[in-house]
């Protein structure tokens, strides 16, 4: 079964949206395997958004998931890791269709709420990068059945 990992921002935190963000997914069919609220190290910030390393903008993006909690999440399903993209919205905000995530509650680009894994590698190098086997729970919903042939 297909796993994205999926994280809400500080921003999205600070603004009390984790249950509304959580409900979309869940809604959608997806099993939550993981969850936990931290505070980002600047290490793993560093690890997390190193393929931006060398653009302008790679400090700013460390600050900025370095400022507050964040609420990390991984989620199971059929095609999640593209279905999330899609619930999530465009990267920027004001561009994003009403109905997606960002497109509902984002404010501007650097304060976009939400981060989605692009890939299934991406997804599996940063479901490894924030979570240990230990932190994931593999679990049937009884729902299941009347989701999926």
């Amino acid at each position: 079964m297909e796993r994205t990992f999926i994280a809400i921002k500080p921003d999205g935190v600070q603004r009390a949206l984790v249950g509304q963000i959580i409900s979309r997914f869940e809604t959608k069919g997806f099993t939550l395997v993981g969850l936990k609220l931290i505070k980002v190290s600047r290490e793993l910030a560093e690890q997390h958004y190193d393929v931006h390393r060398e653009r302008p903008f790679f400090a700013g993006l460390v600050d900025f998931i370095t400022s507050g909690p964040v609420a990390a999440m991984v989620w199971e399903g059929d095609g999640v890791v593209a279905s999330a993209r899609k619930l999530i919205g465009a990267t920027n905000p004001l561009t994003a269709e009403p109905g997606t995530i960002r497109g509902d509650f984002g404010v501007n680009i650097g304060r976009n709420l939400i981060h989605g894994s692009d890939a299934i590698e991406t997804a599996q190098r940063e479901i490894a990068l924030w979570f240990t086997n230990e932190e994931l729970i593999s679990w049937e919903p009884r729902i299941k059945p009347w989701l999926h042939e």
